[in-house]
């Protein structure tokens, strides 16, 4: 894990070339490819295809659960609660699957044999100033799994669209106003794009409202001031990380409760918060660089499951369970639920 962290000049490049706009827009055919497959997904495909999948859902639980040593960091050597061993386990296998596509798509780039079609061609052809590989090989294997973890492309919307789903199967009331909104800009003949979300008010309300009220870690990533600061006339130490729980449940009235209310009187309803009520993808100069693909994939995929599917609790079940597990702030239970189809079947694919 010695190369997930570059320089200061490899960040600037790598966020500068990576997740610039362009390549936003690049990447939306891509994008729209994969979630068009998510309803034949839930129509019963494989989804245990690639084996590196339960390894890289696997890392996540360890990254984000309590860990002794966090606190105490001379028993780190002993891995006393097995967190470590876990973690090079998981890393083992993803390894095992990614690391042969980097190899061939090096060796078809060193042969003249490929353009730039994805993000790994981007971080093969990327150069210095003295236009030299600005990554060497293993540094790209690295960059590719913080890119699917630390970036929030797997974790903060698959964790913010459970915990919507959840709450609002609960409240039949919220999904179908949700639902209607959905049908009112896009309607049932075509499936929800990006460029329905800035129309999808109550609906980023929704993932919003799951984002303050759930966070994924209960800290920001940690990236600290090295020094005290003074920010507004308060005084912030060195090395503080924030309690991201904290401030999203600080400001706000009746803080526990799903309540979208608190977002619509807002002019723009948006993931990322300006007045920082609360943090969603982090903020700042060393903030998420992803936040407008991890708001256009949460937004997307949430709207997705409403549109595509009737939804209702698990047979025998009144309500879904809120409980958060023990060890992390993820649903105690993966979430379980009704889905019935209510568009056309032509809608879902093969």
């Amino acid at each position: 894990m010695q190369c997930l962290h570059p320089d200061l000049l490899q960040w600037q490049s790598l966020t500068s070339e990576v997740l610039k706009p362009e390549r936003h827009m690049w990447l939306l055919q891509k994008r729209t490819e994969e979630a068009n497959n998510l309803e034949g997904k839930m129509e019963g495909q494989d989804l245990k295809k690639n084996m590196s999948t339960p390894s890289l859902l696997g890392l996540l639980i360890y990254i984000y659960a309590f860990s002794l040593s966090g606190y105490l960091p001379c028993l780190g050597v002993f891995d006393l609660d097995g967190h470590e061993n876990m973690v090079k386990e998981a890393l083992s296998i993803i390894n095992k699957h990614h690391d042969p596509i980097v190899d061939e798509r090096t060796i078809q780039w060193r042969n003249g044999e490929k353009e730039v079609e994805d993000i790994l061609d981007v971080f093969i052809t990327i150069r210095d100033s003295k236009g030299e590989p600005l990554l060497s090989v293993d540094e790209i294997k690295a960059q590719i799994i913080e890119l699917m973890i630390f970036q929030s492309l797997v974790d903060n919307p698959a964790h913010a669209a459970e915990w919507a789903m959840a709450e609002m199967i609960n409240k039949p009331e919220i999904l179908q106003k949700a639902v209607e909104e959905i049908y009112r800009v896009v309607g049932k003949e075509r499936l929800v794009q990006e460029s329905n979300i800035v129309q999808l008010k109550y609906v980023k309300a929704c993932a919003r409202e799951a984002l303050r009220l759930h966070p994924i870690a209960p800290f920001n990533i940690p990236h600290v001031s090295m020094a005290d600061a003074v920010v507004v006339g308060y005084l912030i130490c060195s090395h503080v990380l924030l309690s991201l729980i904290g401030l999203r449940r600080n400001p706000w009235e009746e803080p526990l409760r799903f309540q979208l209310e608190r977002h619509m009187n807002d002019d723009v309803v948006d993931l990322a918060e300006l007045e920082l009520r609360f943090i969603s993808f982090s903020t700042g100069r060393r903030g998420c660089p992803g936040t407008a693909l991890g708001t256009a994939m949460t937004v997307t995929l949430l709207a997705r499951l409403l549109q595509g599917f009737s939804w209702s609790a698990s047979l025998n079940q009144e309500q879904t369970d809120l409980k958060e597990s023990m060890n992390d702030l993820f649903l105690a239970k993966p979430l379980h639920a009704h889905a019935k189809p209510r568009l056309h079947a032509l809608m879902y694919g093969d």
